[in-house]
């Protein structure tokens, strides 16, 4: 396993930094180290928009003020962009375009680091490459780090958000293909929001039209079941018709699937 110093060192070459911060593991465990490492400034900025749920914004939040973090938001506008409403398959790029254009001017001479591991450079996610041509750096991969490296070196630092679940942005839960619009996000969050109510941790509820299909790990399908009636309420308040449970269980990124066989 890779030491923190690998990380420590990429960042302080950097000197000056301003952290992408979402409040997921990978992020977090960057913007910790960056404000605790001497040597380096750094700033954590939380990007809101109507993709990020409001209980990740409140966690950012909670996390800047528990581990003293020079932390800050900025609003984007990628719904603004119709590119990215219109969700044909480059809706990551369109939102990481977004998001360099919001915090650019933040920079000021520092240099904008995301929370990317070795593990995301295998996944189809073009916003990673929009974020680099910009002159964004991935001070997690320059050090080797996998996600398991980030969680057990969270957990050995003490941090809550060692396992915490991925969440990603809420337009992930959209398929490519069907608008990103403030309803559908707004509909997802509360199904999410009432899952997470009833002791679910790790989820998502993937959105086609009437119908919300739920992920949830596989060891976590029996419980779904024996709680139906609650989850299926949970669900249809949040304005669902339809309610489905996916027997293959929680895949993070699986949405990519039909991009990745469309482009082969």
């Amino acid at each position: 396993m890779p030491e923190l110093v690998a990380v420590e060192a990429a960042l302080r070459r950097l000197e000056r930094v301003v952290v992408a911060f979402s409040g997921g593991a990978d992020s977090a465990f960057l913007a910790w180290v960056a404000h605790n490492t001497p040597g380096v400034e750094a700033t954590a900025v939380t990007a809101v928009s109507p993709s990020l749920a409001g209980a990740e914004r409140a966690d950012c939040e909670a996390l800047a003020r528990e581990w003293g973090l020079h932390w800050r938001t900025v609003a984007t506008t990628e719904l603004d962009d119709d590119v990215y409403v219109a969700n044909d398959g480059d809706r990551c790029g369109r939102c990481k375009s977004a998001l360099m254009d919001a915090l650019d001017p933040l920079a000021a001479g520092a240099t904008i680091v995301l929370g990317v591991n070795v593990d995301d450079l295998g996944d189809y996610r073009p916003g990673q490459a929009v974020a680099a041509g910009r002159g964004a750096v991935f001070p997690l991969v320059e050090a080797g780090f996998t996600k398991a490296d980030v969680r057990e070196w969270s957990r050995r630092l003490g941090l809550r958000t060692w396992d915490k679940p991925a969440a990603a942005c809420l337009s992930s839960r959209v398929p490519y293909g069907t608008a990103v619009t403030v309803t559908v996000l707004s509909r997802v969050e509360r199904a999410e929001a009432g899952l997470h109510a009833l002791g679910f941790r790790a989820l998502r509820v993937r959105h086609y039209g009437d119908t919300a299909r739920i992920e949830v790990p596989v060891e976590d399908l029996a419980a779904v079941v024996d709680r139906r009636e609650a989850v299926v309420s949970a669900v249809r308040s949040a304005g669902y018709a339809y309610v489905t449970l996916d027997l293959e269980g929680l895949r993070s990124g699986n949405l990519n699937q039909a991009i990745t066989v469309s482009r082969s």
